[in-house]
Order: structure tokens, then sequence, then C-alpha cells
């Protein structure tokens, strides 16, 4: 005769096993989307932050040294 409740028991407790499992998963991908999205909040901070230099260089008459991501003082007037 077969055992019902042995076998209702074990389909529970592999139900509850696989429940834990995809909540650890689950808690996995929403901790590294997270990261991802600090790590690409803090790119387009530091970019609007140097847009904002860059704009701020040009509008004291300044010139932009791309090399060294910084103004580089007033242009100097050339003679052609």
């Amino acid at each position: 005769m077969v055992d019902w409740p042995k076998i209702l028991g074990g389909v529970l407790v592999l139900a509850a096993i696989t429940w834990v499992i995809a909540e650890i998963r689950e808690d996995g991908a929403r901790s590294e989307r997270t990261a991802i999205e600090r790590q690409n909040n803090e790119a387009a901070n530091r970019a609007h932050s140097k847009r904002t230099d860059y704009d701020t260089c040009l509008a004291a008459g300044g010139v932009w040294d791309f090399g060294a991501g910084e103004c580089g003082g007033p242009q100097k007037h050339r003679r052609d």
C-alpha cells in the first residue's frame, strides 16, 4: 500500500527547499542590480560634474585642456 503522508511530506520538503533556493537567487540578483545601478548613478554624476566644469570654463573665456581634464585659463589671442 502507498504511504501517502510520507509522499506528501517529501513533496512539501522538496517544495520548501526549492522556494528557499529561488529566494536566495532572487536576493543575489537584486543586490547585483542595485550595485550596478549605484555605479551608473555615480558615473552619471561624475559626467554631469565634468560637463558643468567644461561649460563654466568656456563661459569664463577659458580653454578646456582635455588631457589634464581642467580649465587651462583664459584663451590667448592669436594674430593671423
